[in-house]
């Protein structure tokens, strides 16, 4: 994860080291009219590019790279060995996900943090709202690795705990559109089961846009919504994930 934070930390310095005007606007998809660009829009897309990669591409591959954060711990021998210590299940499963969740809080730091110092630098233009794309993307990560754990739990399958919060990840971005698919759905049932399992699923989907909408164009969005819900999903799976592990026989 590092290691390609850094990759897209010079990628974004090698950009910018272009001339401003014959290479980052046509390399942020812009075309070139006059001598002059808006510097401002060009800040504002790169945060957009910038935030959007990492909430989802980096919310990806930090599932991918924690898919044995269980299974490895369960593996014949060293489980016995971990709880043959003075220490409780409990505290063995929670500092594993707390673990995680520092690490991939530090990448995040890292890489934001990086990229934001280096646009402000060679712009002038300091976007605070950026840094916004932290808390957003660490948030949906801790969800969703609540997930990752209960299913490592349950099934002890590296490729499993990948499978199910990638297929939430989808799944979120279905649900989100149930303005418009309630509207083509003929009964009742099945848009009242659309909009149970809308309201039942992590809102990775709609966190996203509620972070782009703000970064960008800086709008009043709805926060609270899509962290609750995710939040009381997220504390279901781990609870059930904690009592799974301290009744099951290793």
């Amino acid at each position: 994860l590092f290691a390609l934070s850094t990759l897209l930390i010079l990628i974004f310095l090698f950009a910018l080291k272009i001339d401003l005007v014959e290479g980052a606007v046509s390399l942020m998809g812009f075309e070139r009219t006059t001598h002059h660009i808006n510097i401002q829009r060009f800040v504002n897309t790169s945060y957009s590019w910038v935030s959007v990669f990492l909430y989802i591409w980096g919310t990806f591959l930090a599932i991918f790279a924690s898919s044995g954060l269980i299974p490895s711990v369960l593996e014949p021998g060293r489980i016995a060995l971990l709880l043959s210590k003075p220490v409780t299940r409990q505290k063995l499963l929670m500092g594993r996900y707390a673990g995680n969740v520092l690490v991939v809080a530090l990448n995040h730091v890292y890489l934001i943090c990086s990229i934001w110092i280096v646009i402000g630098l060679k712009t002038g233009i300091w976007g605070w709202r950026f840094l916004m794309a932290v808390p957003a993307s660490l948030f949906i990560f801790a969800v969703l690795l609540c997930v990752v754990v209960l299913v490592g739990v349950i099934s002890e399958s590296a490729a499993l705990a990948v499978m199910v919060p990638v297929a939430l990840m989808l799944i979120s971005a279905l649900l989100a559109q149930r303005a418009i698919v309630i509207k083509l759905l003929s009964s009742d049932w099945s848009r009242n089961l659309w909009t149970t399992l809308y309201w039942i699923v992590p809102k990775v989907y709609d966190l996203a846009q509620a972070m782009k909408l703000y970064i960008v164009y800086d709008f009043n969005v709805d926060w609270l919504t899509p962290v609750w819900t995710s939040g009381v999903f997220g504390l279901v799976m781990l609870s059930t994930a904690l009592y799974v592990f301290q009744k099951r026989d290793y």
